[in-house]
């Protein structure tokens, strides 16, 4: 009951800490960039800083979330994240403009997805999973919601005003992540082998073969997320779809985020987190692919945005609970935040990354680049499958 209820309230609050952190730049880079007369380069490079924030303050908040849990840490998140969100409201020059990204990223590192899973296995342990689940349904519509306000926001009375009414939607989490409770898993006599079950890295040699495989599979999906959290409306545009057009095909992916992870809680019980991490990474490449016909076709755009979404929010869910089967829960906070900062860093480049290669070589390039990387996480995927699917029969048996 007390999971439930957590799972509820944190669902609620990733949908609001997502959308007014992760996801604005999504909405305002274009309206900052023409206001401030800015490159795109320095507009998205101030999303990028955050993220390198993420990285640098990754290990050091999950040590606190296993310590302390995550009450106090996920509601610092919500306080820091309003006056990141006003002092972008203030901004004139670039240094200060950096600064307010530097708030936001020590605001997402304390209170998005990885935070809340790290508080939910300290709170559930091995029965954490579902819980996990049930918190990205809510969490994945956080483009679809709030892409669409942002843009009507900022044509109807100017990025700045949005800032503020974002800062206020941030402050609105504060007494959901302070219902969190503090309480740690305890096993229980009576508990199911299947709750219990050994983790699948038992020897130091699996254990570092599973962090890197691990680390790759979310470093690079975390690029590809960064980036297209940051260019998705912009690259559909560049092909030739309108750009009003653009950001409601775009929100589509929020829908297939929270429909992919639906599924999954409705229909996933019996499947592994590495079977589900395989599934999902399958449907990635393919993703991009039809994305190159957007600019001529619709339902390819529509395609394109809808799949990304099911695709990246079922791995989310992997993203928490593959470390629950891999890896001893009761270390998870502090494990999980030091496999997870190289993709803060390599996420952080994305951003920059895209705003080069839409400049010099097109949107067109930009989707080459996303199918090279799909395809690199699709084989990093299939190795852990083929590496640990062995140890899963054996403990099934």
């Amino acid at each position: 009951m007390i999971l439930r209820r957590t799972s509820l309230l944190l669902g609620i609050s990733q949908l609001v800490s997502w959308g007014v952190t992760y996801y604005l730049i999504g909405a305002f880079g274009e309206l900052i960039t023409a206001d401030l007369g800015w490159s795109r380069v320095v507009v998205y490079g101030g999303f990028s800083a955050a993220l390198a924030v993420m990285a640098l303050s990754s290990p050091a908040v999950g040590r606190l979330i296993d310590r302390h849990g995550g009450r106090w840490v996920m509601t610092s998140g919500s306080v820091i994240g309003g006056f990141g969100c006003a002092a972008l409201a203030l901004v004139q020059t670039a240094p200060a403009y950096y600064g307010a990204w530097v708030l936001l990223g020590v605001a997402m590192r304390c209170n998005l997805y990885d935070a809340a899973f790290a508080t939910l296995a300290r709170i559930g342990g091995p029965t954490a999973k579902r819980p996990i689940s049930h918190i990205t349904l809510l969490g994945g519509l956080a483009s679809t919601v709030f892409w669409p306000i942002g843009h009507a926001l900022g044509v109807a009375w100017g990025w700045r005003t949005a800032m503020w009414c974002y800062a206020g939607f941030a402050l609105l989490t504060i007494p959901l992540n302070l219902a969190i409770p503090q309480g740690r898993y305890r096993a229980q006599n009576g508990t199911s082998p299947h709750e219990e079950s050994p983790v699948l890295a038992r020897g130091r040699k699996d254990r570092v073969v599973a962090g890197t495989l691990y680390a790759t599979i979310v470093t690079l999906t975390a690029f590809l997320n960064s980036a297209m959290s940051a260019h998705m409306i912009s690259i559909l545009a560049g092909l030739g779809v309108a750009l009003s057009a653009s950001v409601w095909i775009a929100a589509l992916r929020g829908i297939g985020q929270t429909l992919g992870r639906t599924t999954e809680v409705l229909f996933g019980r019996g499947l592994h987190p590495l079977d589900l991490n395989l599934g999902a990474a399958l449907v990635l490449p393919l993703c991009f692919v039809a994305a190159l016909a957007s600019g001529v076709s619709i339902p390819a755009a529509i395609a394109f945005a809808f799949f990304y979404g099911a695709a990246n929010g079922v791995m989310t869910i992997t993203r928490g609970t593959v470390p629950l089967v891999l890896f001893d829960y009761r270390s998870y906070g502090s494990l999980v935040g030091n496999l997870l900062v190289p993709s803060f860093f390599v996420s952080a480049a994305a951003p920059i990354v895209y705003a080069f290669t839409i400049e010099h070589g097109g949107e067109r390039m930009s989707l080459f680049v996303s199918i090279a990387v799909a395809s690199v996480t699709l084989a990093a995927a299939v190795a852990l499958k083929l590496k640990f699917g062995d140890a899963i029969e054996d403990d099934s048996d």
